[in-house]
């Protein structure tokens, strides 16, 4: 119940700031607004300080135990997980690029109000850059599991307990007032009254999005199971519904399991596997919906979109942090900030709108989630229990 007001208190937080930041902008004066400019560099510069911390933190640790518990079944999963959420994304970045030239997003930056330079500057140069960090988490979880090295395997669950603290004590506090305080920038230079109301028509371009792969991921599983997708999808209302109000996975976790659990194609060992697991490494919807966001705050902020070359590292990349690191407090987009960052380039006003903008939508984000679980579980059903020798029904799902 604790991680549900968490995250849900996250959300209202950021939207808070949001407004606020917005209307103080429209009234605050040269030297309030230097103050301001000053004490964000700062709080910025401490928040990128600990994004490479970070993903080291979490998928070392995260790797070293998928490899120390590794099988067939487990590793199909994840498989599934990765390219489900891969796809998803090139899913995204295909209609961004058809799409997003279309919805007259304004990139040009006249008649805007100059933003005083910042009078204090407080430098604090990450201890390594975003690749650096990636590398250092993938060589150490894949060596400390060939090593066996069980104390290393300690250390490392020691670091992610660190890292969480620190993301959950520091980072996460600071991410309102990052949030408000560049809303608060952007209405003092003029951009908002141009540039919000277009997220407005963007968000349901990508809800519409989160349907169709959800539609694609079914037909996929009914495919592979020979079994109708219906008899999952038809129970799946509550938990979509449940994801819409917590915005977290693992919190809606007991109505996912009570809805497959119902579905008379889907076996207790399956339900029970698939289920929690893709609550941890499934993030279909969210990564849909942030590559869609990038895309159009690179058009907004910058003034073209990122080549296809940027966009297919970044996708392929995103696919790992999503697996590998989709627990850290504040969602998928806190864990992929590295890439938004060395990969597509973003500066803090980059980063800070993209907060704020999929906040505005994370709920739906959660649900198409939670819902492509049922599929992935389905698929795991054809790959696994093709001719049905998983006998463990719960129920005849009535």
């Amino acid at each position: 119940m604790s991680g549900k007001k968490s995250e849900f208190g996250l959300i209202i937080k950021l939207l808070a700031a949001l407004v606020i930041g917005a209307v103080v902008g429209r009234v605050a004066g040269v030297g309030l607004m230097d103050a301001l400019v000053s004490l964000k560099y700062a709080v910025g510069q401490l928040i990128f300080f600990a994004v490479p911390l970070v993903i080291v933190g979490f998928i070392a640790p995260a790797i070293a135990r998928l490899g120390q518990n590794a099988s067939k079944m487990l590793l199909t999963a994840v498989a599934l997980a990765y390219f489900s959420s891969v796809g998803a994304a090139f899913f995204s970045a295909f209609s961004g690029y058809a799409i997003i030239p279309h919805l007259s997003i304004p990139t040009t930056a006249e008649g805007l109000v100059a933003l005083p330079k910042p009078s204090f500057v407080l430098n604090i140069p990450p201890l390594m850059s975003v690749m650096s960090a990636l590398v250092t988490a993938l060589i150490l979880g894949i060596a400390a599991n060939w090593a066996k090295a069980e104390t290393m395997m300690k250390l490392l669950d020691e670091l992610e307990r660190i890292m969480t603290n620190v993301v959950v004590r520091l980072v996460i506090p600071l991410l309102p007032f990052f949030v408000g305080a560049t809303f608060c920038e952007l209405s003092y230079e003029g951009r908002l009254t141009e540039q919000l109301p277009i997220f407005l028509v963007i968000i349901l371009i990508v809800i519409f999005g989160h349907y169709i792969w959800l539609g694609l991921l079914f037909t996929i599983g009914g495919i592979i199971s020979g079994r109708s997708p219906w008899q999952v999808i038809r129970f799946y209302l509550p938990a979509y519904l449940t994801a819409i109000g917590t915005m977290s996975s693992a919190a809606t976790l007991p109505v996912s399991l009570s809805c497959a659990r119902r579905s008379p194609v889907l076996s207790r060992t399956m339900t029970e596997f698939m289920i929690p697991l893709g609550a941890t490494v499934h993030l279909c919807g969210s990564v849909l919906t942030e590559t869609f966001f990038c895309m159009a705050i690179s058009l907004m902020l910058y003034g073209t979109l990122p080549s296809f070359g940027t966009m297919v590292l970044f996708i392929f990349l995103f696919g790992i942090f999503a697996v590998g690191a989709p627990g850290v407090p504040g969602g998928t987009v806190m864990a992929s900030l590295g890439l938004v960052t060395s990969v597509l380039g973003f500066d803090p006003a980059g980063v800070a709108l993209l907060l704020a903008i999929f906040a505005l939508q994370d709920s739906f984000g959660t649900a198409c989630n939670v819902t492509g679980d049922g599929a992935l579980a389905l698929m795991m059903e054809g790959i696994f229990n093709k001719n049905k020798q998983l006998d463990d029904k719960f129920g005849t799902g009535e």
